[in-house]
């Protein structure tokens, strides 16, 4: 490894991020091969090989290199940048110009691309990625452009230069079939609304995604992946290709060729106000979720420490039998707690990010409604009963002096009116005052709107929801427990699901527990034994392969893979699933089981389980695994390998 061209450098400077953590699934899932993020810094893109350009796209979002060494790299500035048709980018090399390390290759405008785009983080991207012999990514934290190294590598084939063919409309490759196949597959010429591509997919969209011939996708050599999102069904072919694809598409079957802003409206026209705001709560809470995660596992071992009765009926709690761990569980509760003490914090920088606004002023925002000196809202029933409620007084108006410690709603609504104050401003004061005028304006406006208005009733509206969910399941568990478990699954498919994250989080705040999460955690596993069953039933190596590896990662919480990718594509093993987690669900609430955090789903999910309900829990479990495995076995040894 000792050969420069071995080196892949750092294209970009900021923070660097493991692939699986970009929000979309093209570089998530690693549709197009091995590599890293980064969060950038600065608006410079440099060339982090010798080599050549291979494409720039016309809309400068991305730009596609070939190292002298025979490696294919994509850097895609941002996410969904294409629709920004090159605003805000400045291509400085062309395709077939030869460039050095550290050459610079592109500029962009990080704060026009922050305000508009759903994202800065930007990929970097091995296409190729299938024909290295060694692959090694870098640790560092951080980048710098044009030095830092991302990644060692070397080809399974290293001994020849590869050759680059001149790109151009005189070099054409054969893919009418492939079109006109992907095309059937998608319902056909009259189901398609509107179709463009960008640098790595083709985007459709469709009048009804009912008529996809999914199977048929995943049979095709040159996609590498599909998925729908925002009113789009996008299907992924790889940079370099995409664009001849569609150019067949278009002149093979006859379909209009529309732009970015077309396929969107089209798409947007099939999303409705519900859907919309759902995706609003994913962006927003999706993010946070790490946090969320790791409090749940480590509020977990804290419980098997200070709770009494996990090793016996009558056993005391560790600590008392242990004196000396006494300190470590009373630490571990302090990290744990950290999350959901300030969780408006994490609200409020998410939030203001999604909105438009500066994350930073989230975080002060969401740190704001949790003061030391604001009465604690958890105190505030008891202060209310002894009429000790401190106030402020300002000019005649008297404003309870009460922080919103566990609350979802207040920093959600606060947050959006920070980002629009902000970005109302941020267009009218000039450069040279903004750091004085800006941030002080948007904070004291929305602080006080916050305190005087939009608190009192979100925290009014939030305690409604949580009492009303209460009562439900107190006085009828059974059925309640029984739809949520029926349910949960098909909101998956919806992303309705994602609203549900803010419910358990209110609970959490109001109540300290949650009836909510113990019913997703074994929905998780009973889509993972389905899975299982198509597993052990099918012959297709490729199927037995994406069974096995979707359900364990449906085990661990992460149901997507198993739900998509194996268990609706036959329907019998959703459904299957669908049984055994209703049925579980019944069960668990009936018996009154509890979750003191989220984020732990799957089978790790018994670490947020309150311990009293831990018996009932493994029961739970063994419901979810016995009935959606044996359901989906037999139906799947008389259908699947007659398929």
């Amino acid at each position: 490894m000792s050969q420069e061209g071995n080196y892949i450098i750092a294209p970009l400077s900021g923070r660097v991020v493991a692939l699986e953590e970009v929000p979309d699934p093209t570089f998530s899932e690693k549709m197009m091969g091995e590599g890293l993020a980064i969060l950038p810094e600065a608006g410079e893109v440099v060339s982090p090989v010798e080599g050549e350009i291979i494409q720039v796209f016309p809309t400068k979002h991305a730009i596609g290199i070939l190292s002298h060494t025979g490696v294919e790299i994509l850097i895609h500035i941002g996410l969904e940048t294409v629709a920004l048709n090159g605003e805000g980018f400045e291509a400085h090399v062309q395709q077939g110009d030869k460039v050095k390390v550290g050459e610079k290759l592109l500029t962009f405008d990080l704060s026009y691309i922050k305000e508009k785009a759903e994202s800065s983080i930007t990929p970097v991207i091995i296409t190729n990625s299938s024909e290295l012999d060694q692959f090694e990514v870098s640790n560092e934290q951080m980048a710098k452009a044009g030095e830092t190294v991302l990644f060692k590598i070397s080809m399974k084939n290293t001994n020849k230069e590869k050759h680059v063919e001149p790109k151009g409309p005189t070099k054409s490759m054969p893919y009418e079939k492939e079109a006109e196949e992907i095309v059937a597959a998608v319902g056909g010429l009259e189901n398609i609304h509107a179709a463009t591509h960008c640098v790595t997919r083709l985007r459709f969209a469709l009048k009804d995604e009912s008529k996809i011939d999914h199977q048929s996708l995943d049979n095709m050599d040159i996609v590498k992946g599909k998925f729908s999102t925002n009113g789009q069904f996008q299907v992924v072919i790889g940079q370099g290709t995409v664009d001849k694809v569609y150019a067949a598409m278009v002149e093979a079957t006859g379909i209009s060729e529309a732009s970015k802003e077309e396929v969107k409206a089209a798409g947007g026209q099939k999303q409705n106000p519900l859907q919309r705001g759902i995706k609003v709560l994913a962006d927003i809470f999706i993010p946070i979720l790490p946090a969320i995660v790791t409090a749940g596992l480590l509020m977990g071992i804290n419980n098997i420490l200070v709770n009494p009765g996990i090793f016996g009926q009558e056993a005391p709690p560790l600590i008392e039998m242990y004196p000396q761990w006494a300190d470590l569980a009373n630490m571990i509760n302090i990290i744990a707690n950290t999350a959901f003490v300030f969780l408006p914090g994490l609200i409020g920088w998410s939030a203001v990010k999604r909105f438009g606004g500066n994350e930073l002023l989230g975080i002060v925002l969401g740190l704001i409604l949790v003061h030391p000196d604001l009465l604690n809202a958890w105190a505030y029933g008891d202060a209310l009963k002894e009429g000790g409620v401190p106030t402020w007084n300002l000019f005649g108006l008297e404003i309870d002096k009460i922080g919103y410690q566990g609350q979802v709603l207040p920093v959600l609504f606060a947050s959006w009116l920070l980002a629009k104050i902000e970005i109302f401003l941020r267009k009218r004061v000039m450069d040279s005052l903004q750091l004085l005028i800006v941030a002080p304006v948007a904070l004291l406006i929305t602080g006080f709107l916050t305190f005087l208005i939009i608190g009192p009733i979100t925290f009014t509206i939030g305690n409604w929801i949580t009492d009303g969910l209460v009562a439900i399941f107190d006085n009828y568990a059974i059925l309640g427990g029984l739809v949520y478990g029926a349910l949960y699954a098909p909101l998956v498919i919806t992303g309705m699901h994602h609203t549900f994250l803010a419910v358990d989080l209110q609970l959490i705040g109001s109540t300290d527990t949650t009836f909510l999460w113990p019913i997703l955690a074994l929905s998780n596993i009973a889509q993972g034994a389905a899975a299982f069953a198509v597993m052990l039933v099918a012959k297709d190596e490729k199927l037995r392969g994406l069974a096995g590896t979707s359900g364990i990662s449906a085990w661990l919480g992460i149901t997507e893979p198993a739900m998509f990718g194996v268990n609706l594509r036959f329907k019998y093993p959703f459904i299957a699933a669908v049984i055994g987690s209703s049925i579980a669900g019944a069960y668990i609430t009936m018996n009154h089981v509890l979750a003191t955090s989220i984020g732990v789903g799957g089978v790790p999910g018994i670490f947020s389980i309150v311990p009293s309900g831990w018996l009932s829990f493994a029961i739970g479990m063994a419901i979810v695994f016995i009935v959606p495995f044996t359901i989906t076995y037999i139906i799947a040894k008389r259908k699947l390998n007659t398929h």
